[in-house]
């Protein structure tokens, strides 16, 4: 009976949706290889800042002002982003919308 109590009362996250003037964006993969094909020791990473746009909160996606919709690919400032540890090979993040700096678009 405790048991099935303990296992009510644990339950899966399903879906993260960011509240307020935030983006849920999955990071990209830091990589271990320079531009130049010059491979990295495991222990040394290029910080990658770079990721899409996984969920957007309602109050940005009613705003004109901020052209993001989902699947988009960013580049974000990680200094106030807050990790979210919700599918562990994936790396989270709940963004403010301040700290997005550019959207990725292509040539028309």
């Amino acid at each position: 009976m405790a048991e099935s109590q303990a296992n009510t009362r644990i339950a899966k996250l399903e879906t993260v949706d960011p509240l307020g003037k935030r983006v849920l964006i999955r990071k990209d993969k830091d990589k271990k290889t320079t531009r130049g094909g010059i491979q990295l020791p495991d222990n040394m990473e290029i910080p990658t800042i770079t990721g899409r746009i996984v969920a957007v909160a309602t109050q940005i996606q009613n705003d004109d002002d901020f052209p993001l919709k989902r699947y988009d690919k960013v580049l974000f400032n990680p200094k106030h982003a807050i990790p979210v540890d919700f599918e562990g090979d994936n790396q989270l993040f709940v963004v403010p919308i301040e700290d997005v700096v550019a959207v990725f678009r292509k040539a028309e």
